[in-house]
C-alpha cells in the first residue's frame, strides 16, 4: 500500500521511477510510466546483485516489509539480509539519499521477529556512509485497505465485535501524511541521518479505531464482546496456518506480540522536521465520504475467508466421497449411463481432479488457476452429466441444478481473490 503510494505521487511529480518487486505485471499495468524490475530482496544478499538495478539512481526509498516468516516470505531475508545488501550497494554506486521504511517502536522493544529483523536493517543502514532516513510508521491507514486497516473495515462490518485479548494502543497515522514525507526527504537539502516516529494525533485502543470506522460507515455501534485468551490463540493460529499456505491474514502470531506492544510513539521530532501536522483518523475519514464500495468491502472481509474454506473443502470432500464410500454409487450411475468399463476408471479420474483442485484452491499461489480449473471442470460436468444420465436434471437432490451456485460462488471467489 505504501509503494504503491509513493510511486504515484513520485510520478506524478515528474520524476522517472524504477520499481522492484517479485511479481511485476501488474504494477507495470497500474503503473506503465515506471521501469519494473523482477527481484526477490530476500535473495539479493549479494551487493553486486543489486549493481544492475542502481545505476543512474539518484534516490532510493524502501517500502519492502513482510509480517510473518513462512514458506512464502522471510522476514530477516526481506528486512535485514537483503536490506543490508541493498545499502551497501548504494554506497558503493553513490546513491546518497536513502529513505528506509521501519516499524513504530522497534528502537525500543522488539518481541517478534519482525520486529527484530526490522532493527537490524535499520542498523545495517545507519552503519552506511549514506544521507539516510528512517521513517517508522505506527499502523497506516488510507483510501486503499490492506493488512490491519483492512481488519479494522471488516471489524466495524461485524454486528458483534470480538475483541483479542493484550492489545496496546494505536496511534493511526494516514497514508497521505506518510507520502508527503516521503516527497520532504526526496527534496534538495532535506535533512538525513534521522529516525522518525510516523504516528498519529490521538492514541486509540483497538475498539475505539473500529468505532470510528463504523460510525464512518453509517452503522450503529455494536455490542462488544472480549475474547477468551484461548479463542484468541485459536484464530492467531488460524492465521498461521493460512500464512503456511501462502495467505497473508492481519491476525498472526506475530501480530498478537506485537499488538500487545502497540503501535505508538512521539510524533513532535517528525512535525518538527517536516513540518507536517498529522490527521486524525475521523478528521481523514470526515474527508472522505464513504462510499458502496467501501461498505461493501468491509462486509465482505470475513466472508472471503470463509468463501475459499468452503470451496477447498467442498471439492476436497466430493473427491474423497467420490473415491470412497461413493465409488460404487458413481460407478452405478455412470454404467447406467452407457459407460460400461470406463465408469470406474471415470468416477476415479473425477475424484482425483476434485481433490486436486481443492488442495490448490487452499494454496494461495495456486488459487487463481484452481478456480478457473473448478469452473471448467463444473461445466464439464454438466455437459457430460447432460448427454451420459439426462435424469439427473429432474433427481430430487438435484445433482445438476446445484452444480450452478457451486459456478457463481467460484466466480465470486475469483473476485474478491486480490488482497491489494
Amino acid at each position: 500500500m505504501i509503494g504503491s503510494a509513493v510511486t504515484a505521487r513520485l510520478l506524478a511529480a515528474g520524476h522517472e521511477v524504477t520499481g522492484i518487486a517479485r511479481r511485476v505485471k501488474e504494477a507495470a499495468r497500474q503503473f506503465p510510466a515506471a521501469d519494473w524490475r523482477a527481484a526477490d530482496i530476500a535473495r539479493m544478499t549479494d551487493p553486486g546483485q543489486w549493481i544492475p538495478h542502481l545505476e543512474n539512481v539518484d534516490a532510493l526509498v524502501n517500502c519492502a516489509g513482510v509480517l510473518q516468516d513462512s514458506p512464502w516470505d522471510s522476514t530477516r531475508g526481506v528486512h535485514a539480509e537483503g536490506a543490508r545488501a541493498l545499502f551497501v550497494a548504494c554506497e558503493e554506486m553513490g546513491v546518497r539519499r536513502v529513505v528506509h521504511f521501519s516499524a513504530i517502536g522497534v528502537d525500543r522493544e522488539t518481541p517478534s521477529d519482525f520486529s527484530r529483523s526490522k532493527l537490524d536493517g535499520d542498523r545495517a543502514l545507519m552503519a552506511r556512509d549514506l544521507d539516510c532516513v528512517i521513517l517508522r510508521p505506527a499502523v497506516v491507514a488510507g483510501r486503499a485497505a490492506y493488512g490491519a486497516s483492512a481488519l479494522f473495515r471488516g471489524l466495524a462490518a461485524l454486528p458483534i465485535l470480538p475483541l483479542m485479548p493484550a492489545t496496546g494502543p494505536l496511534q493511526i497515522v494516514q497514508l497521505d501524511d506518510v507520502v508527503d514525507t516521503v516527497s520532504f526527504f526526496l527534496s534538495p537539502g532535506a535533512p538525513s541521518r534521522l529516525a522518525l516516529d510516523l504516528a498519529g494525533p490521538e492514541r486509540l485502543s483497538v475498539a475505539e479505531v473500529v468505532a470510528v470506522y463504523r460510525q464512518w460507515l453509517g452503522w450503529s455501534e455494536p455490542r462488544a464482546v472480549q475474547l477468551p485468551q484461548f479463542v484468541a490463540a485459536a484464530l492467531y493460529r488460524l492465521g498461521d496456518l493460512a500464512g503456511v499456505l501462502g495467505w497473508r491474514p492481519p491476525l498472526r502470531s506475530t501480530a498478537r506480540l506485537e499488538l500487545a506492544r502497540g503501535a505508538a510513539g512521539d510524533p513532535a521530532k517528525w512535525q518538527r522536521v517536516t513540518g507536517i501536522s498529522p490527521q486524525s483518523l475521523k478528521e481523514a475519514l470526515a474527508a472522505e465520504p464513504v462510499s458502496v464500495q467501501e461498505r461493501w468491502f468491509a462486509a465482505l472481509y470475513f466472508l472471503k475467508p470463509v468463501v475459499f474454506a468452503i470451496l477447498a473443502a467442498f471439492w476436497l470432500a466430493t473427491g474423497l466421497l467420490a473415491i470412497g464410500p461413493g465409488y460404487h454409487i458413481g460407478a452405478a450411475l455412470l454404467g447406467e449411463g452407457g459407460m460400461g468399463p470406463a465408469s470406474g476408471p471415470a468416477v476415479a479420474a473425477g475424484a482425483l481432479a476434485d481433490i486436486a483442485i481443492g488442495a490448490g484452491i487452499a494454496v494461495r499461489p495456486a488459487a487463481r488457476a484452481a478456480l478457473y480449473c473448478a469452473l471448467a471442470l463444473s461445466l464439464f460436468y454438466a455437459v457430460a452429466g447432460t448427454l451420459i444420465l439426462p435424469r439427473l436434471w429432474i433427481d430430487p437432490l438435484g445433482p445438476m441444478v446445484k452444480i450452478w451456485p457451486v459456478l457463481v460462488l467460484n466466480l465470486a471467489a475469483l473476485a474478491i481473490l486480490r488482497d491489494r
